[in-house]
């Protein structure tokens, strides 16, 4: 009885909620973030905002559409002085959401946030905005699509800068423009395939049409063989965020649990993108050729990763024959000396790791946005099956093909939040002169 209630409740909200966005109720939040601070950014957005901002102000003129404009703020209801701040007015269509938007930029004290949001609650039509509902706003009224209102979120939550430009060019649109185009293709290839199981018999559409388109870390010791757990850390070098994870050496243990140490190390290391290969710098090969020896008998053929030469403060006279074959290079993979003790070669260290996560991953200023959505990669594995299918089945089954190319279609159009069908419609009409 309890969770039929509950349900019931939700439902009941639910139904509220409908029934306000149909209503056009006007929406009102703080934009910039709650705490104290300088400067507070309070918007609204719907068809009250022009009356809001007009109240507030207690001037019938609104200021130019766009144009911060000074002006004193007051309670409506008791005609107290809540601040002096600045107002922008954006009618719509050209705003956020596409609705009449309006901000009041004031200072950031709780009592002056709070009692401007308290005139704006018992302004009628007026509510306090759920969580997300600007964004919907804009996505309903067709300002933004799915994969730009992620971004958003994206750009919001994002901590480092290669997170910052991916997020900001999956915001202006250009994952949702890759979707669209991809969309494009499959909806004229669907087009001209419906096209021509309906028209051919009428000879309206010749056959070629079918070929066109388609944590906290863990206690350490000096003690060899201590390290047991994978010990992860998440950071950020040279703007891409990483997941650092420390493991046991690799050895010929005897201990039971020092064995299992050592397993779930080899297996971390197959997982692995990039693996620092940690070395003593006092107990290895000083020449290229038997330094690659000791590191090849560790790792397997072709892993990529930068070889690390610990207790460089150990080295007699400073290491200088270990320095000339990690400033070599070939046949030695990427290569420095390091002192965890003193510090020494951190620096490079970390420039060297740098290097290499570009090259991991790439400049996120070029090619194709990158995936930062699960949802995409099962809608995109969906599509991608659909279009196997359709191309086993096109031989055999024109109906079944049809069919297939439709859901590939679909699953596009779940990421971006765009499906329909009269573009199907448009397209058959304007590459096919049916009934000419």
């Amino acid at each position: 009885m309890a969770l039929r209630r509950a349900l019931s409740a939700a439902g009941r909200r639910w139904a509220q909620r409908l029934c306000s966005a149909a209503r056009g109720d006007t929406i009102f939040a703080v934009s910039s973030g709650h705490g104290r601070c300088g400067v507070a950014v309070i918007r609204t957005s719907g068809p009250g905002s022009r009356g809001a901002l007009q109240s507030l102000t207690g001037r019938p003129e609104l200021p130019p559409p766009r144009i911060l404009a000074l002006r004193r703020i007051r309670d409506p209801a008791t005609a107290e002085p809540l601040d002096r701040g600045l107002v922008v007015w954006f009618p719509g269509p050209r705003s956020f959401t596409g609705e009449d938007c309006a901000e009041l930029h004031v200072h950031g004290g709780p009592a002056v946030v709070s009692g401007v949001l308290r005139a704006l609650g018992r302004l009628p039509g007026l509510r306090p905005a759920e969580p997300g509902e600007f964004t919907r706003r804009a996505f309903r009224r067709g300002k933004l699509d799915l994969t730009a209102a992620e971004g958003l979120g994206d750009l919001i939550r994002a901590e480092t800068e290669a997170q910052r430009r991916q997020a900001l060019r999956q915001m202006e649109g250009e994952l949702g423009r890759l979707y669209q185009r991809w969309s494009e293709t499959l909806t004229q290839a669907l087009a001209h395939l419906e096209a021509y199981i309906d028209f051919s018999e009428d000879d309206n559409v010749e056959e070629e049409v079918l070929s066109q388109g388609q944590r906290p870390a863990a206690i350490v010791s000096p003690v060899a063989g201590t390290t047991r757990d994978v010990v992860e850390v998440a950071l950020n070098v040279g703007g891409y965020p990483l997941v650092l994870s420390d493991t046991a050496g690799l050895r010929d243990a005897t201990d039971p649990v020092e064995q299992e140490g050592v397993s779930r190390a080899r297996d971390r290391l197959r997982q692995a993108d990039l693996v620092l290969a940690v070395l003593d710098a006092a107990a290895v090969p000083t020449e290229p050729a038997g330094l690659g020896a000791a590191l090849g008998s560790l790792l397997p053929p072709a892993t990529p990763c930068i070889l690390v030469l610990n207790k460089a403060d150990l080295l007699r006279g400073g290491g200088g024959a270990l320095r000339d074959a990690c400033a070599r290079g070939d046949p030695l993979p990427p290569a420095t000396l390091l002192s965890c003790k003193t510090g020494e070669g951190l620096n490079h260290l970390l420039e060297l790791l740098a290097r290499q996560l570009a090259r991991l991953c790439g400049d996120p200023l070029a090619g194709s946005p990158s995936l930062t959505q699960s949802r995409h990669s099962l809608h995109l594995g969906d599509c991608a099956a659909a279009l196997a299918r359709y191309g086993r089945e096109r031989r055999r089954d024109l109906g079944l093909a049809a069919e297939r190319l439709r859901l590939a279609r679909r699953h596009l159009g779940r990421i971006t939040g765009h499906v329909g069908a009269e573009d199907v419609l448009d397209i058959i009409f304007r590459d096919f002169c049916v009934g000419k």
